[in-house]
């Protein structure tokens, strides 16, 4: 990000304005209809978090076609831009993080560090910005709004019998510790975490996620979904236990396992 960044007044900071502040590096375009709802939302977002007396910038990073679309989509952003004109470095940012599609919205720390990549999922499900900045948590309960992370790795998906609010506490329980301690063995060598947790209970995202991957009906159901590899590893245990959580990880991570294909 080092360099001159724009304000919507056509007036320039520097880069190091951003030190000690908790960063959002914003990927977005006016020609993409989700963005567009994004950074309405994202808007309100970022005035609760400045009001609120937290050090919080944003710095959108254009994919629009032309510098005329650019200037009409940041007069609607209250933050900073990276020029258009300046091309290399916008490449350079969608390189260093990777980005495969817009809108993405990556959180970074006071220090520079990634927090998450999931800003767009974490300000949708967090309008009153109760939770930022968003730090990962160890299992997620998958949801329409969150299943888009099935698609950003490999997750570990522990499908049980629960249909009402609350009823999957008991499996988010079970495996938490698991998923913390990989959280922290991968944080400790700055890497990311290789697999990511939820807990699915009996609804019709449950449903399409267990017709697309063809999966068994049977619950509790451990899995592995491997969406990019198009790839599944099953295990149907009559009883779930922690012991036989860790053993799984721990053999896919050391690539044990046989996939299955999706």
């Amino acid at each position: 990000v080092a360099g001159p960044l724009l304000r919507n007044n056509r007036q320039t900071t520097d880069s190091s304005s951003l030190e000690g502040h908790y960063v959002g590096v914003y990927f977005s375009a006016h020609w993409c209809p989700p963005c567009r709802s994004l950074t309405r939302v994202l808007v309100e977002s970022y005035r609760i978090i400045k009001e609120s007396g937290k050090k919080f910038e944003i710095v959108f990073v254009s994919a629009d076609r032309s510098e005329e679309s650019f200037k009409q989509y940041f007069s609607e952003m209250p933050w900073l831009a990276v020029p258009y004109s300046d091309e290399a470095r916008r490449s350079r940012l969608n390189r260093l993080y990777g980005i495969q599609g817009i809108p993405t919205l990556i959180l970074l720390d006071t220090d520079g560090h990634m927090i998450t990549r999931q800003g767009r999922v974490e300000v949708l499900n967090d309008p009153e910005c109760r939770l930022f900045p968003w730090h990962p948590r160890p299992v997620l309960e998958l949801s329409e709004s969150n299943a888009v992370q099935l698609h950003e790795g490999p997750c570990l998906v522990l499908f049980v019998d629960a249909e009402e609010e609350g009823e999957l506490e008991p499996a988010k329980e079970l495996i938490q510790p698991i998923a913390e301690k990989l959280m922290a063995k991968y944080k400790a060598k700055e890497e990311e975490t290789p697999l990511l947790f939820f807990v699915a209970g009996e609804d019709d995202m449950t449903d399409s996620l267990r017709d697309y991957t063809n999966l068994p009906e049977a619950a509790p159901l451990l899995t592995i979904l491997d969406m990019s590899a198009r790839a599944k590893y099953v295990l149907d245990a009559e009883e779930i236990t922690p012991a036989i959580v860790e053993q799984f990880v721990n053999d896919f991570l050391a690539e044990k396992l046989k996939p299955e294909p999706i």
